[in-house]
């Protein structure tokens, strides 16, 4: 790894889940941090603490238009996560994606800044092959209701790619598998906080399918770690590199791990399993491991536990609670 020295970092997206505690992160590490966010789906409140911070600037910027700024490295965070909010307007999350990425790779091929797309273990789509490789090119369907996301992330990817071989970027690509953690939105509709919110309100816990289906579950702290190193690593590597949880874990276990934690009395109410959901998801981090020396060290419980907090002091009468007009501008 490179020695750390204070840089001018671009971070899209910066005001969402994942962004807030990169820009919070490269701050705690002496760097000047530039947040910028639509506020489609990000908040101020995520990054509210680092409003008034001498090394933060906040900017309002979509970045399906172009950006002019000066910056050493840029973080391309920029793009709803979650199937609520990227089918939401499906038109919207392609061009985030892709005009997103020629947009930020014109301004770091401009400014000559090295650059790292937050790509998703959904290029994978549906697998046919587990745990998933980087190696594998996946089994996406291209019309589909997720086709949107998945296929506007691959384009991404593809366009990362292009540029560096056509015109020698600094690129770096990570495929980011399930992550949670403090800052989710109680509304995102993703299994870890539909299920804690559940449970908190003794709702029952709705589960699609049999409940039998897997997903690989990565703390946000672990998943930081991997985003830097990636981003300090040689220029040589580019990726794509596979970030997440190498244990695998069942729907059904999950939710009844977050009613144990949350001392929940609500049941289990099965529903038809939604198109194109994967039946399984497990990352293969042994790239992750030989080049960047990275793993998750953070257990589920113990993140669980930190997520659970996070929610209950939301509805706590002395915060505020998230207004409708976080989900749309």
């Amino acid at each position: 790894m490179k020695e750390r020295y204070c840089k001018r970092i671009l971070v899209t997206g910066g005001a969402g889940f994942l962004g807030s505690h990169l820009c919070e992160f490269l701050i705690a590490q002496g760097h000047d941090v530039l947040c910028v966010d639509n506020f489609y789906t990000g908040s101020k409140r995520n990054i509210a603490h680092l409003l008034d911070h001498p090394m933060f600037e906040l900017l309002r910027h979509d970045v399906t238009f172009p950006l002019y700024v000066e910056v050493d490295e840029i973080y391309n965070l920029a793009c709803p996560a979650s199937p609520v909010h990227y089918q939401l307007d499906p038109v919207q999350t392609t061009k985030t994606s892709v005009h997103g990425a020629i947009n930020m790779l014109g301004l770091a091929k401009r400014v000559k800044a090295r650059i790292l797309q937050a790509s998703t273990s959904e290029v994978y789509g549906d697998p046919e092959i587990h745990p998933q490789i980087e190696g594998y090119y996946g089994h996406v369907n291209p019309i589909g209701l997720r086709s949107c996301y998945d296929e506007g992330k691959r384009c991404a990817e593809t366009l990362f790619m292009d540029y560096r071989r056509q015109h020698g970027m600094r690129v770096k690509i990570a495929r980011i598998f399930n992550t949670y953690g403090p800052r989710m939105h109680p509304n995102d509709g993703r299994v870890v906080s539909n299920f804690i919110m559940q449970a908190l309100a003794d709702e029952p816990i709705t589960i699609h399918g049999d409940g039998q289906q897997t997903r690989s579950f990565c703390y946000v702290d672990d998943l930081i770690d991997g985003l830097d190193r990636l981003m300090r690593s040689p220029d040589d590597f580019c990726g794509p590199v596979n970030f997440g949880n190498p244990v695998e874990c069942t729907m059904l276990h999950l939710a009844e791990t977050i009613v144990a934690l949350c001392d929940s009395h609500s049941t289990l109410r099965f529903l038809p399993l939604p198109a194109d959901d994967p039946a399984r998801r497990r990352p293969d981090i042994g790239l992750a491991r030989d080049r960047l020396d990275w793993e998750p060290k953070i257990a589920m419980r113990e993140g669980l536990a930190n997520t659970i907090d996070y929610f209950k002091a939301l509805h706590r009468p002395a915060l505020p609670a998230y207004g409708g007009n976080v989900m749309r501008r």
